[in-house]
C-alpha cells in the first residue's frame, strides 16, 4: 500500500461551531458514530474533456471497514460531510449519506468501534427491451433496410450466419436516430439490448476496462440472440495519431477488438457501435466492421414530417406555419427540433402565459437558438 508522507488531514469544523452546535459541550462528549455509510463523491476538480469520472467499490467490506477506520478514526462528521482519501486514491472524496449515532445527535465522531460501509453504486449490465419500432423513426431509409436485413439474422443466426453483417458501425452527426435505429432493431425483432457508452468502459486500473468489455459480452452471449449497442466509439478508439487525447485505452480495445472477432463464432450477437466522427477512428477498429451506415440530417420533408409529428403532441396549440418553419431549419437534426425548437416554444408559451404557440413565438426561439450554435462555433475556433 503505496501512502503519502505528509500527515493524515481533515477540514475539521470551527470550535464555536462545534460548541455552538452541541450547545456548548466539550468536544469529548461528542457521540461516537455506531454506523456510517459512505458513497464514492469523486475527485474535486477534474479537466474539461476529461472522461468520466473513476467509479470507486470495494470487492471486501470487512477489508475496506478496516481501511476507512485508519485513516478517519477521530473524524468528526455529520449527513453530507466529505471524507477525503489519503492513501490509495488522494484527494478521492467519500460523501456521509447516513449515520447512527445517540438520539437528538446529527453530528458524530468516527471511532475504531464505527461501522464503516461502503455503497457500492455499479449496477450489474442490464437487458432492456424497448417500444420503439422503425415507423416511429422519420428519415434514414437506408438504416431501416440494412437492420431489416441484420433483422433475418437474429431470427435465424445459423440459417443466415454466414451472409449477413455483426459488426456494424453508426455514424454521423449527433441526434440523427443512431441510437434509436438500434432500439427499433432489438424492437423490431423483440430481442434485448445491451446499451453503454465507450467512456464508462474505461476502467481505474489495469485490467478494468478489458474486464468490462468481456462481461458485456458475457452477458450478451447468454441471452442470444442479442444487440449490443456502443456509443460514443471514438472515445475509446481514437486514431494512434491522437494519442495524447484519447490516452491509454489501448487494453479497453484490444479487448473490444478480440469479441469483435470471436462472434465468428458465436451465433446471435449483433455489435452495433455509433460514433460522429468515423474519420477519426483508428483503422484497426473500423476495419472490424462488415457493414457502416451513414445516418444524415432530415430533409425538408423529413423536417416538416418531424414538426407535424410532434406539434400534434404539444399540450399548447401550435398555429405556426410549419412548412416555413422546416425551411428555415435546415441543419437542424431531428433531437434538436423537438428538444430545442418545438420544447423551447412549449416553455416560452408557459412563461409568457400564451394560449396558442404562433410564428412570432417559432421566431424568437430559432433566433436563440441561431445564436447559441454561431457562440459554440466561435468557441470551437478560439478553443478547439
Amino acid at each position: 500500500m503505496v501512502r503519502k508522507k505528509h500527515k493524515v488531514r481533515q477540514a475539521l469544523p470551527k470550535k464555536e461551531e462545534i460548541d455552538t452546535f452541541f450547545d456548548r459541550k466539550s468536544c469529548e462528549e461528542i457521540p461516537v458514530i455506531k454506523k456510517l455509510v459512505l458513497k464514492p463523491a469523486g475527485y474535486p476538480l477534474r479537466v474539461i474533456g476529461e472522461a468520466n469520472p473513476p467509479i470507486i467499490i470495494s470487492d471486501n467490506p470487512e477489508l475496506f471497514e478496516v481501511y476507512a477506520r485508519e485513516q478517519w478514526s477521530g473524524y468528526i462528521v455529520s449527513e453530507g460531510s466529505f471524507l477525503f482519501d489519503q492513501f490509495l486514491y488522494p484527494d478521492f472524496a467519500f460523501q456521509v449519506i447516513k449515520l447512527q449515532v445517540k438520539k437528538n445527535y446529527t453530528t458524530g465522531k468516527i471511532s475504531v468501534d464505527t461501522r464503516i460501509v461502503l455503497e457500492n453504486r455499479i449496477e450489474p449490465i442490464k437487458l432492456e427491451y424497448p417500444k420503439v419500432y422503425f415507423k416511429d423513426i422519420v428519415g434514414n431509409q437506408e438504416g431501416k433496410d440494412k437492420c431489416r436485413v441484420i433483422m433475418k439474422y437474429l431470427k435465424e443466426p445459423e440459417r443466415f450466419a454466414k451472409w449477413v453483417p455483426k459488426n456494424i458501425l453508426f455514424y454521423g452527426p449527433p441526434g440523427t436516430g443512431k441510437t434509436m435505429m438500434a432500439r427499433a432493431l432489438a424492437c423490431e425483432t423483440e430481442v434485448p439490448i445491451l446499451l453503454t457508452k465507450a467512456t464508462e468502459l474505461i476502467g481505474l486500473h489495469v485490467g478494468d476496462g478489458a474486464r468490462r468489455i468481456h462481461q458485456l459480452y458475457s452477458v450478451a452471449k447468454e441471452n442470444t440472440p442479442s444487440i449490443i449497442f456502443i456509443d460514443e466509439l471514438d472515445a475509446i478508439a481514437l486514431d494512434r495519431r491522437f494519442q495524447s487525447i484519447r490516452g491509454d485505452v489501448s487494453e479497453v480495445v484490444s479487448a473490444l477488438l478480440s469479441e469483435l472477432d470471436g462472434l465468428n463464432s458465436v451465433f446471435g450477437v449483433i455489435t452495433i457501435c455509433a460514433t460522429n466522427a468515423p474519420s477519426l477512428l483508428d483503422p484497426a477498429v473500423r476495419n472490424r466492421f462488415e457493414e457502416e451506415i451513414k445516418f444524415n440530417l432530415p430533409t425538408f420533408e423529413e423536417r416538416l414530417q418531424i414538426l407535424k409529428h410532434y406539434s400534434e403532441e404539444s399540450p399548447i396549440k401550435i398555429t405556426a406555419d410549419l412548412s416555413q418553419l422546416a425551411k428555415e431549419t435546415n441543419d437542424f437534426s431531428g433531437r434538436e427540433l423537438k428538444d430545442k425548437l418545438i420544447k423551447g416554444a412549449i416553455h416560452l408559451a408557459i412563461l409568457r402565459d400564451k394560449p396558442i404557440i404562433d410564428s412570432d413565438l417559432f421566431k424568437e426561439v430559432l433566433h436563440r437558438i441561431q445564436q447559441d450554435k454561431l457562440k459554440t462555433q466561435k468557441n470551437k475556433i478560439m478553443y478547439g
